[in-house]
């Protein structure tokens, strides 16, 4: 026996009227295709949502970045330059716990994450600084005053 012959819709046995069968293709098309839209559409750990902000400000004598860390500390930040590249990491974990009488409530976060960037040409990357202030890193980087940019005077011609 084939396992077509099973499926009373299908196959050479249809004991179902041809409308009805039609139905039934079409519903299960139609939940095939609202599935994989659901589950394209979902993540439960979007990269996008594990990215940091971040703002970069150029002037001559510096590149500043600022990243927005919302209920990290400075321990919990890692930064690091290596070949050029600022990488920058972090890890949140939160657990919140309470209990009163028979109410019970627990909720627990956990992610980490990473961002790395290349800094420009002619930065001084042994005088690279990073503080942290109310949940906002900011990363300043020196230019070399070789590379800094030097006003010119332009004069009228003779």
């Amino acid at each position: 026996m084939a396992i077509k012959s099973l499926i009373p819709f299908s196959g050479e046995n249809n004991l179902l009227p041809r409308s009805v069968r039609n139905n039934f293709i079409n519903l299960q098309r139609e939940i095939d295709r609202v599935f994989e839209e659901f589950t394209s559409n979902f993540s439960l750990t979007s990269s996008a949502d594990l990215l940091p902000k971040l703002d970069a400000r150029e002037t001559d004598r510096e590149v500043e970045l600022t990243v927005e860390l919302p209920g990290l500390e400075e321990k919990d930040v890692d930064v690091s330059i290596a070949n050029g590249v600022l990488t920058i990491k972090g890890e949140k974990k939160a657990e919140k716990k309470e209990t009163e009488g028979e109410y019970h409530y627990s909720e627990r976060s956990y992610g980490s994450f990473y961002r790395s960037i290349q800094v420009p040409a002619g930065v001084d990357e042994s005088h690279i600084k990073a503080s942290m202030s109310k949940g906002v890193l900011t990363v300043s980087i020196p230019k070399i005053p070789a590379a800094q940019a030097k006003k010119i005077e332009v004069k009228a011609a003779a």
